[in-house]
């Protein structure tokens, strides 16, 4: 290990481990009720695109109302019909690019209609400029496409209405995933604390307040009063607070950034109420509770459920690819594995997964099975190690001790890009002494990373890793999961 983390004792991991626990942030807490309802609406967005094109192409041609001109006649329905797929496509498309499947829900119905509105009007600018690009024969009805403006609008937006109300009626009844600890006892923060419990799709429990100055006159009551300032770190831990919202901006810089970075080295998402010179900063992101402007660190892609969800399709195809495509050489690792030496033939290790959950990670074993003694602190692998089997130093050259990892990927414990998992044991020890390091654990770990295929792995720069590992999930996209995988292939730098 590197000289700057020797000093670090296993004491010191063991006394963190006490004092703090943790915590899942609320920016990339995704339970099945948002993944759920984000696919219902993209289904029933759908539908009801579809349901309009072909009642205007009902009303247009069959029902008698409009004259149909006998030159023309009726055009052919199975094309209107591919055509209506073409158009439903690009709607959704549209709509997701306004970001109309973001769930939660914040706000009113009402609130939503002008954008819904806006894009539906850019749809069929976008279909039609594509029809015209493409030279789609034959083209969409004119005729149907003006009366589907109305027929569209309809029923989208009674179907989104449908969905909020019952989305809305859901969430009022959902286990509450927000545990929220407000900085601040006035006035603002009492009306932020209002604001919150009337949105029940944030599915929040306020824990309590805590007072920033204690020269600051009270305006609530005393019970809602749970503490101090001093005393966040320990009301945090046992109030398992996973939200924490300032409200006082007058606690200075030092002490906030102190609040930020605590709350990110333990996973906790930090809000607080903007003032105008922030707004005028990039990368932070400005949320609205019921007209109350929210300010907070800006999100990574992999926030956004659809694209968790893309990424988790991709990894449960590529899991099952890999394991079939391999059998054959997972087979004859095995084999070897088993006859290289006594010992099993997989090694099963703890490592810290997505929001620093544990879980066993398997991998053939490549070294003695008394490689780590009982009573020892885990250390990393270095060139020429004596613990490795004969077969062991060409497995981990080429990778191929990791592909039973493929296996966690499928249930779930790993994607199959991502910041490399690493042992609780050195995850205590960093998260304290190097800032920002437990944002690598805000999403799935992969089997490979941005990191490793520059050689960043074993006994190589905490530093650095972080710094690739972070490039990798504000930057993350499928184009760069491939271009990692490819160069996985060839990667062998410190692969000992």
């Amino acid at each position: 290990m590197k000289s700057s983390i020797n000093h670090i004792k296993a004491s010191d991991t063991v006394d963190r481990a006490h004092r703090l626990t943790y915590h899942p942030p609320v920016q990339n807490r995704q339970d099945t009720f948002a993944t759920v309802s984000t696919l219902v609406a993209i289904v029933s967005d759908g539908l009801a695109i579809s349901g309009g094109l072909l009642a205007a192409l009902w009303i247009r041609f069959n029902s008698g109302w409009i004259p149909i001109d006998p030159t023309k006649g009726v055009p052919s329905y199975q094309d209107m019909l591919e055509a209506s797929l073409i158009a439903t496509g690009v709607f959704l498309l549209t709509f997701r690019s306004l970001e109309l499947f973001k769930r939660p829900h914040k706000g009113r119905f009402e609130d939503a209609i002008p954008r819904m509105i806006r894009a539906i009007g850019l749809g069929f600018i976008l279909y039609l400029a594509l029809e015209a690009a493409l030279r789609l024969e034959p083209s969409f009805s004119r005729g149907a496409l003006a009366i589907a403006a109305g027929t569209i609008t309809f029923l989208v937006l009674l179907e989104r209405y449908l969905i909020y109300r019952i989305e809305w009626n859901l969430a009022r009844h959902m286990p509450r995933i927000n545990r929220v600890l407000i900085l601040g006892t006035d006035h603002l923060a009492i009306k932020l604390s209002d604001a919150i419990r009337k949105e029940p799709f944030l599915r929040a429990d306020i824990l309590g307040f805590l007072r920033t100055n204690p020269a600051d006159d009270i305006e609530m009551e005393p019970d809602q009063v749970i503490g101090e300032l001093a005393d966040f770190e320990q009301i945090v831990a046992e109030r398992q607070a996973n939200e924490v919202i300032l409200c006082d901006l007058d606690i200075g810089h030092e002490k906030m950034a102190h609040l930020i970075s605590f709350c990110e080295n333990n996973l906790i998402s930090f809000l607080k109420l903007p003032d105008l010179f922030r707004f005028l900063i990039s990368g932070v992101v400005i949320q609205d509770i019921n007209g109350i402007p929210l300010e907070g660190t800006a999100r990574y892609p992999l926030d956004e459920t659809g694209k968790r969800l893309l990424k988790r399709l991709v990894d449960i195809g590529g899991a099952l690819l890999a394991l079939g495509v391999f059998s054959p050489v997972l087979l004859l690792v095995a084999i070897v594995v088993k006859r290289s030496s006594p010992g099993p033939i997989l090694y099963r290790q703890t490592r810290c997964g997505e929001n620093g959950q544990s879980f066993t990670m398997f991998k053939f074993r490549t070294m003695r099975a008394d490689a780590e003694k009982e009573n020892e602190a885990p250390g990393w692998t270095t060139p020429d190690d004596p613990r490795r089997t004969g077969p062991g130093a060409f497995l981990r050259k080429w990778n191929l001790d990791e592909l039973p990892q493929f296996w966690n990927v499928l249930v779930g414990d790993m994607s199959i890009v991502g910041p490399r998992p690493e042992r609780p044991y050195f995850v205590e020890q960093f998260k304290d002494d190097i800032e920002r390091y437990m944002k690598r654990h805000a999403f799935k770990p992969g089997i490979t990373g941005w990191a490793q295929v520059h050689g960043l792995r074993g006994d190589t720069s905490i530093q650095d890793r972080l710094r690739y590992d972070l490039f990798y999930l504000k930057n993350w996209s499928l184009a760069l999961d491939f271009k990692i995988i490819l160069k996985t292939l060839f990667s062998t730098k410190n692969a000992y």
